[in-house]
């Protein structure tokens, strides 16, 4: 399932990140690379024991956990902390799976179910620099405004093009989801937003708006890891 999720930051959190993001020292972003990716991967990455990445990581935390959408896609158990990369003109990061285990820096273990990208520049910045994501449907090519998300399975081939003029910034993280299997979440998803479309045509005590609902909480404790 791959979900868009606009203005998950403000135009002045936006801001903030890229004033931060324009003094900070970056480092070669096959640092944090498994050694498939490694050969792929021609960009620049904050390291994450920086204090930039961490405050601004935590700036992206904040956002999500306000986002209702993202928290209705992801159904995050654990996100783990924030990266940030930067792709210049001729940088690109080449086809790849992203590994199904990642460790911060603190040492904490995450299971990938979910991928995010968080973009900080807007398309006009930059020309090239597509996150391609491949998928049962065929392609799907993601160029989003500053400031909006995408969310996909962390299983998915993909990639991202090479910049050809100005530089692309965004924040990239995974999420360990409460639910693993990526169906499963989407058919959630669907029936949430089913259930917020009954509720505003019907109101939250009609039978089936309280049947839909239990259906839905039923399937959380069915599928759900906690």
């Amino acid at each position: 399932m791959l979900t868009y999720h606009a203005a998950v930051l403000s135009p002045d959190e936006v801001a903030r990140c890229r004033a931060a993001l324009a003094e900070a020292d970056w480092q070669d972003g096959r640092a944090t690379a498994g050694p498939q990716s490694a050969l792929a991967k021609h960009n620049l990455q904050l390291p994450e024991s920086s204090s930039v990445a961490k405050e601004l990581g935590e700036l992206v935390l904040s956002a999500l956990r306000r986002n209702e959408e993202f928290l209705a896609a992801a159904l995050p158990l654990k996100v783990f902390p924030p990266l940030f990369n930067r792709y210049d003109v001729g940088r690109s990061f080449g086809a790849h799976v992203d590994n199904a285990i990642r460790f911060s820096s603190a040492g904490a273990r995450y299971r990938t179910d979910v991928s995010c990208t968080l973009f900080l520049s807007d398309p006009g910045d930059y020309d090239g620099g597509e996150l391609v994501i491949e998928g049962p449907h065929g392609e799907q090519r993601v160029k989003l405004p500053a400031g909006d998300a995408v969310v996909y399975p962390a299983s998915s081939v993909h990639r991202v093009e090479p910049v050809t003029r100005g530089s692309r910034l965004a924040a990239f993280f995974w999420i360990q989801s409460m639910v693993r299997d990526d169906g499963q979440r989407a058919l959630l998803h669907g029936l949430d937003a089913a259930i917020g479309e009954a509720r505003a045509a019907l109101g939250d005590q009609h039978r089936a708006v309280i049947g839909l609902t239990g259906a839905y909480h039923n399937l959380i404790r069915m599928w759900a890891d906690t």
